[in-house]
């Protein structure tokens, strides 16, 4: 497909060709494999599964947990290819049902947008700091203050990326391909052959362990259904972010079948690569009791398996990875802000949905940067003896229902349409019914999971309550969630009816 029939389908969906599309089809499976960043989640979130599962948790739930999110990605594939537009599931909602549809769709996926850039770059500072504390040995504290601080330099960086080298990201998407390819096969090879003892088969496949404190440690039946699924935000939240495919896609050539590819061939490259990384981790876990002592924090794998400076380089290797996977989070965000206000949505749209001289989203990218800073103020604090506040997993679990409650809407809305769906060239075909009932159900049952408390001191009630082991998640989304209804039903009813035309002009005939 040529740049010129590109532009015609957009037109044909109601808008003009605005945004510069250099993009190629690596590019944008580039961004959401960037994104979904083995070097990001399977780091920072480590230690959710190790507390709440341990080894099985990780060696059995991202296999498992993989495929039912690759099933949501070939949903989401279909639905791209026939509307590529950079609103993406906003767009597909609106489109597929009413402008209710669209107005929750494009609310949840943009707080999930803003939430997920939030989350990955704070674990950037973190590893960052930890990386700063090695090589100075010590000079540099690494305290919580400290953390937040580089988490907002690099929000900066991002923008700023984002905003003066639009021409540059797409060649960045691709040299952080390169790099999560290169830098995870590293991490792997230092962990297999560095370490003077491994694991057993037997812990790596069959090891339990409950230190989320409740059913008093052991694996009886609170563990199985409840514990053990708390462990798989893991692979949840690594695996997420892959809708970057669509909102670039208005700046992707022949976007109708490469944004498709590029969204399901993230999803599932991630998942062997991230399962090799993990494996990689479990065999390298032979000092169990340190571990479980630093919070189930994956650096306690290297510190204990490896030499200070192996150590450091897997630390430096992830922090650059998880920066790229940052920086491809914010022009993602961008894209949806940028989408969304131009249909008139957020307050203040028509500043939101301005482009300058590069045709770059420069407001919707310094918006959306400053709402993550304000997101993770809670991470200041941390509860007694925790290296990671609870605030950084509600701010992932804040990412993963916003994000995964946005695609349930138009996949619900695809299978309730049925045999009137127009697909685009690339299709389910007939399997599309059994595939989006599939993805509904894991949709439904993750959300419920990851609005729960991580700990009994999350718990109101509990002698050992204190505010700051609550996952506030449940708060932040149902807080959005009232106010968004309550919105749609005063006001934006009367006034919202879905995606805006910017075109006026007949489509001409290809």
């Amino acid at each position: 497909m040529t740049t010129d029939e590109d532009s015609r389908r957009l037109a044909e969906l109601g808008y003009k060709q605005e945004l510069a599309r250099t993009w190629s089809g690596f590019s944008n499976f580039a961004i959401s494999f960037s994104i979904i960043s083995i070097l990001a989640g399977c780091f920072t979130t480590f230690g959710q599964a190790w507390n709440n599962g341990g080894p099985v948790a990780i060696s059995w739930g991202w296999p498992l947990i993989s495929v039912f999110i690759l099933i949501i990605g070939f949903c989401m594939s279909e639905l791209v290819s026939a509307y590529p537009t950079a609103g993406g599931i906003y767009w597909w909602a609106a489109k597929l049902g009413k402008p209710i549809h669209g107005w929750f769709t494009g609310w949840l996926n943009l707080i999930g947008l803003i939430a997920v850039t939030a989350s990955v770059d704070y674990g950037c500072a973190t590893f960052l700091n930890i990386t700063l504390t090695r090589l100075t040995g010590g000079a540099w504290e690494g305290t919580l203050s400290q953390t937040f601080l580089l988490f907002v330099i690099i929000l900066a960086l991002h923008a700023l990326i984002n905003v003066y080298s639009h021409r540059l990201i797409s060649v960045l998407q691709n040299v952080s391909v390169w790099w999560h390819v290169a830098g995870a096969a590293i991490v792997v090879a230092i962990l297999v052959f560095a370490p003077d003892s491994h694991q057993s088969p037997g812990f790596v496949f069959g090891g339990t362990i409950n230190n989320s404190g409740f059913g008093d440690g052991s694996d009886g039946l609170p563990f199985w259904f409840y514990v053990l699924p708390l462990g798989f935000l893991l692979t949840q939240y690594t695996i997420t972010g892959f809708d970057a495919c669509a909102h670039v896609s208005e700046e992707t050539q022949g976007a109708a079948k490469s944004a498709a590819r590029g969204l399901w061939q993230s999803i599932f490259y991630s998942a062997i690569g991230g399962w090799i990384v993990l494996l990689s981790f479990l065999f390298a876990a032979t000092d169990v009791e340190a571990i479980n002592a630093d919070g189930g924090f994956v650096g306690a794998i290297f510190e204990t398996a490896l030499s200070s400076p192996l150590a450091t380089a897997i630390f430096a290797i992830s922090t650059i990875g998880q920066f790229f996977c940052g920086m491809s989070c914010v022009t993602s965000m961008s894209r949806m802000t940028y989408a969304f206000s131009r249909d008139g949505a957020v307050p203040g749209w028509r500043l939101w949905a301005k482009v300058d001289r590069n045709r770059t989203p420069v407001n919707a990218i310094v918006a959306g940067c400053v709402a993550a800073a304000l997101l993770t103020l809670p991470a200041l604090y941390a509860p007694p003896g925790h290296t990671t506040p609870v605030a950084f997993y509600a701010v992932v679990s804040i990412a993963v229902i916003g994000l995964y409650l946005a695609f349930f809407i138009p996949i619900w809305l695809r299978l309730r349409m049925g045999d009137a769906f127009q697909p685009g060239p690339w299709t389910l075909g007939k399997k599309y019914k059994v595939m989006c009932w599939i993805a509904c159900v894991e949709i439904a049952v993750v959300s419920i999971y990851f609005v729960m408390p991580f700990s009994p001191a999350g718990v109101p009630g509990n002698p050992d309550f204190t505010w700051t082991s609550v996952n506030y998640a449940p708060i932040a989304v149902g807080v959005v969630l009232i106010g968004i209804a309550l919105w749609w039903r005063l006001s934006a009813r009367k006034w919202f009816a879905g995606p805006r035309r910017t075109i006026d002009e007949e489509v001409p005939a290809p």
